[in-house]
């Protein structure tokens, strides 16, 4: 329909120029703290950049930044009274409206800094950003349900007369009450008030809701052990390359953009080893230094993909100058979310990039196999599948265990996922020594089969 209406504009008016219909882009201004005692992964000056990155894929256009070095963050005011000032007078120069903080903004900064700036600029920082950018690229419902939790989860402490009606505003708009608003007010209450109490509601609602998505992904998980189809999970700093890879190992034809969280929903597809092994391989969402907390929490459904697979394939963009950077914070995250040392292959992505080859990594040992590779090219494939599949096969654990006759199935699944090294027949049944999958053997030990 705007297509057709553009082309009529054209025809009647040849000066017309679509683009001039289309909202101005949002003008930020950028801010870090580069605080004395901290020992980030990354300098204020190359975090900042990523933050512009960030920026872009929102849609926002960065036209200024500032870094403040401080001993301490200010209690009041976050970078201290005199540096707000400053920013104050180049974002009415440059005509910013959105100031950006690299850090995630304690609720009473974000409250001070509102007042500050005043009704005209708006405050955000690099976690509200991110949340923007994730519910910008949800496509699934699980997606959508998971971002729209974090999203609530970070406004509610902030809440101010400014971000008031969220209720109404955040995600599908599901949580109106009956009478089209966000509920009638109790005596004295303020809006502020009703605010918190529906969209803590909400939060309620869309927690049962991941939970009940949550239940259904371990169901799955037990079928496919069940099947004997084990589980590769990618991870990786975003941007590095891992929907590129998946399409190449796959043929998936997974969204590939040169952007940050290009893709944001999981994807699982098959893969057929050399040996005729089917495993699954499953993308998961990209991960970034100063991940919102909220976000992790409310992607625990997602990232328990990870915790559940039977090995790790961690994407490195080994042609940037941060991969080092990128590794540490993607290792770290994996053990925030508790993930078990699964086995581990570093999948070094770009190298086509690299006129000079790949540079020697610290930590290599962590990896059951480093693998340099081109997912674009396709330099390297084959020897990451050959490792997938060595990897696999050397990872399966001893069990010894006594398998009852009424149980027989048990006995053919540790046949067909695993190595049966003996079976010793008695009266009521049969002691069993195998090699099996971690997962298979932790299904055993629990009893979950």
């Amino acid at each position: 329909m705007r297509r057709h209406k553009n082309e009529l504009n054209l025809l009647f008016n040849p000066d017309y120029d679509e683009r001039l219909t289309a909202p101005p882009k949002e003008r930020g201004f950028l801010v870090a703290a580069d605080v004395r005692s901290a020992r980030p992964l990354l300098s204020a000056h190359d975090s900042l950049d990523e933050l512009e990155l960030l920026a872009k894929t929102a849609g926002i256009e960065v036209v200024g930044r500032a870094v403040q070095h401080l001993q301490r963050i200010d209690p009041a005011t976050y970078i201290g009274s005199g540096k707000v000032r400053e920013v104050q007078e180049q974002v009415a120069l440059l005509g910013a409206d959105v100031v950006i903080f690299d850090d995630e903004l304690a609720p009473n900064h974000q409250r001070e800094l509102e007042k500050i700036f005043g009704e005209t600029v708006k405050v955000i920082d690099r976690s509200a950003l991110i949340l923007d950018i994730f519910a910008q690229h949800a496509r699934t419902r699980e997606g959508a349900l998971q971002v729209e939790l974090a999203q609530y989860e970070y406004r509610l402490p902030r809440l101010t007369r400014q971000w008031t009606h969220l209720a109404r505003q955040t995600g599908g708009g599901s949580g109106r009450s009956g009478n089209g608003g966000v509920g009638l007010r109790g005596p004295g209450e303020t809006q502020l008030e009703v605010d918190r109490r529906e969209i803590k509601k909400r939060i309620a609602k869309l927690k049962c809701e991941l939970e009940a998505v949550r239940a259904h992904r371990s169901r799955h998980r037990v079928q496919r052990v069940r099947q004997g189809i084990p589980t590769v999970a990618l991870v990786g700093y975003t941007n590095a390359g891992k929907s590129t890879l998946i399409n190449a190992l796959t043929d998936a034809k997974v969204y590939v953009a040169d952007q940050l969280f290009a893709t944001l929903d999981p994807t699982t597809r098959r893969l057929t080893l050399p040996g005729g092994k089917v495993v699954l391989i499953s993308d998961t969402v990209g991960f970034i230094q100063k991940l919102p907390p909220t976000l992790i929490a409310a992607f625990r459904a997602t990232l328990e993909e990870v915790s559940e697979a039977d090995m790790i394939i961690h994407v490195v963009d080994a042609a940037h100058p941060h991969a080092a950077a990128h590794i540490e914070t993607v290792e770290d995250t994996l053990a925030e979310i508790d993930v078990p040392r699964l086995p581990r292959i570093l999948a070094l992505n770009k190298i086509d990039l690299l006129p000079n080859g790949v540079p020697p990594l610290r930590g290599a040992d962590r990896y059951a196999a480093i693998v340099p590779i081109s997912a674009q090219t396709g330099v390297g494939i084959p020897h990451l599948i050959h490792e997938i599949e060595r990897v696999l096969r050397e990872s399966m654990l001893e069990i010894k265990m006594f398998v009852p006759y009424q149980r027989g199935d048990l006995l053919a699944l540790i046949r067909e996922q695993g190595v049966l090294d003996q079976a010793q027949p008695t009266p009521e049944g049969t002691y069993v020594r195998a090699h099996v999958p971690p997962r298979l053997a932790a299904l055993l030990a629990e009893d979950k089969i």
